[in-house]
């Protein structure tokens, strides 16, 4: 008997964003934290990710809003029929709902709907598609100062800048 499941959770960028990274190559391996990826945007191309761990084709494509794949892994013995994702983009306050339909999951593969595609595809698309933190401000240097001698030798310290205006 097979598993049918579904998982959800916010991305920080917009369908757009997730649909195009998803059939994208390099845009794949960076949603899934860096793993090799070979992909296509067409309805009927093949694709491959996760290193080769699963492959599978493009079922039916609405850019922006849903993408549907068969899904197979190397954990899957022959007479498993492929799996299938429904992948569907909501635009929310704060990005895009991301809901994932995987039907058809052959027994004792539960690791995905136990965690796996958090830990494999959302938690690192928030870090791929999510605001980059703002580099640190270094702190402005201090402007130069110098030091003149000033009757009974007492020093004072005056701005480089002020010494230019005076001899302008």
């Amino acid at each position: 008997m097979s598993l049918d499941f579904s998982v959800s959770d916010v991305i920080p960028a917009t369908p757009q964003a997730i649909y195009d990274a998803w059939l994208d190559s390099k845009g794949h391996a960076g949603i899934t934290g860096g793993q090799p990826a070979t992909c296509s945007a067409v309805v009927g191309g093949a694709f491959t990710v996760w290193n080769g761990f699963i492959t599978g084709r493009n079922l039916a494509l609405e850019p922006g809003k849903r993408i549907v794949q068969s899904w197979r892994t190397t954990r899957f013995v022959e007479s498993d029929p492929d799996s299938e994702i429904e992948v569907l983009l909501e635009p929310v306050p704060g990005g895009t709902r991301i809901t994932v339909n995987h039907r058809s999951v052959p027994d004792g593969h539960t690791s995905y709907r136990d965690g796996g595609w958090q830990r494999s595809y959302f938690d690192p698309m928030k870090k791929y598609l999510g605001p980059k933190p703002r580099p640190k401000r270094l702190a402005q240097p201090k402007r130069k100062t110098k030091t003149a001698t000033k009757g009974r030798g007492r020093k004072v310290a005056r701005r480089a800048t002020r010494r230019k205006r005076r001899r302008s």
